[in-house]
C-alpha cells in the first residue's frame, strides 16, 4: 500500500494539566481533499499547527509525505504549504514584494519566482494596485495573497485553516478553482472549516475531533453509514436506511458530537 500523506500515532499536546489533543490517529491518503471538523475548542487548530511544524507534540509521531517531522522538519515544509488561520503576512510589502520573498525563501530562482509571482497576482485579481501595501488589503485580498504564497512553490500537501472566512462570494470561487486544480493535479489538501457545506462540496474524506479526540474519519459515504448503524431502526421496511442517505454532512457533524439545545429549549424572551 501506498504511504498516506499525512499520518499521526497517538499524537498528544498538552498545555499544563489542559489535553488539547489526546491519541490522535489520523490518515490522509495522497490526493485526498480532506476535511478536519469539530466544534470550537476541539483542537482543530491546535492539530493543524503540531502537522505543520508550528507546535511541537507532547507526544506521538507525525509523518508527512513519509517523513518523520520531528527528524526531517526542513524537508516536510519545503513541500508544504500554509494557511494558517491569522495568515501571519508581512504587512509593510507589497503584493509583489511579498510573493517574490515568499518564493525565494522556498528556493526558487529569481525568474520562476517573478513568472509565479505575476501569475498568482493575475490569477488572484491582485495585480491591479501594484504598489498597494499588503497591510492595505481588505481582509479577503489577504485571504488571496496569504493562499498565493501558500502555493507559490507547488507544495504537494496543502494546510489551509479556514481559508473562507471573510471571503466574498467572487474570490471564495477563485480559490475553490484553485484548489480543484491543485488536487486534479495530485496534491493533497488538509482543510478546515466552519462551513461545513463547503467541506460537504469540497471534501471527499472527513475526520472529526471532539473534546480533543478524534470521534469519527472516512469518506462522507462511511459517515453516513456509520450514522445510520448507530440509529435504531425504526421499522422492517428500511425507512432509516433511506433517511441516513439524505443526510447532509452538518446533520451527520452534529449527530457525531450532539447539537444544541432542542427546540423545546428556547430562550424565554423570543417564544
Amino acid at each position: 500500500m501506498d504511504q498516506p500523506a499525512i499520518a499521526t500515532e497517538s499524537l498528544t499536546r498538552r498545555f499544563g494539566e489542559f489535553i488539547a489533543v489526546q491519541d490522535v490517529n489520523l490518515r490522509v491518503e495522497a490526493g485526498q481533499f480532506f476535511g478536519f471538523l469539530g466544534p470550537n475548542g476541539a483542537g482543530k487548530s491546535t492539530t493543524i499547527k503540531m502537522l505543520t511544524g508550528l507546535l511541537a507534540p507532547t507526544s506521538g509521531s507525525i509523518r508527512i509525505l513519509d517523513f518523520d517531522l520531528n527528524e526531517r522538519p526542513i524537508e516536510v515544509k519545503r513541500q508544504i504549504g500554509v494557511v494558517p488561520e491569522d495568515m501571519a503576512l508581512f504587512g509593510r510589502l507589497t503584493g509583489s514584494e511579498y510573493l517574490n520573498f515568499v518564493g525565494r525563501m522556498y528556493g526558487l530562482d529569481r525568474e520562476t519566482a517573478s513568472r509565479r509571482t505575476a501569475e498568482l497576482l493575475d490569477f488572484m485579481q491582485l495585480a491591479d494596485n501594484p504598489k498597494k501595501l499588503v497591510m492595505d488589503y481588505s481582509h479577503g485580498m489577504q485571504k488571496k495573497i496569504a493562499m498565493a504564497a501558500a502555493v507559490i512553490h507547488g507544495p504537494k500537501v496543502l494546510f489551509l485553516d479556514e481559508p473562507f472566512e471573510g471571503v466574498d462570494a467572487v474570490a471564495s470561487g477563485t480559490l475553490k478553482a484553485m484548489l480543484q486544480r491543485m488536487i486534479s493535479h495530485g496534491a493533497t489538501i488538509f482543510l478546515t472549516s466552519h462551513v461545513l457545506e463547503i467541506v460537504e462540496r469540497l471534501c471527499s474524506h472527513v475526520a472529526i475531533i471532539h473534546k480533543g479526540r478524534l470521534v469519527a474519519q472516512g469518506s462522507l459515504e462511511e459517515l453516513r453509514a456509520g450514522v445510520q448503524a448507530q440509529a435504531a431502526p425504526a421499522n422492517d421496511n428500511g425507512d432509516n436506511l433511506s433517511s441516513a442517505q439524505k443526510l447532509t454532512l452538518e446533520e451527520i457533524f452534529l449527530r457525531i458530537v450532539g447539537g444544541s439545545q432542542s427546540a423545546q429549549e428556547e430562550l424565554s424572551w423570543l417564544g
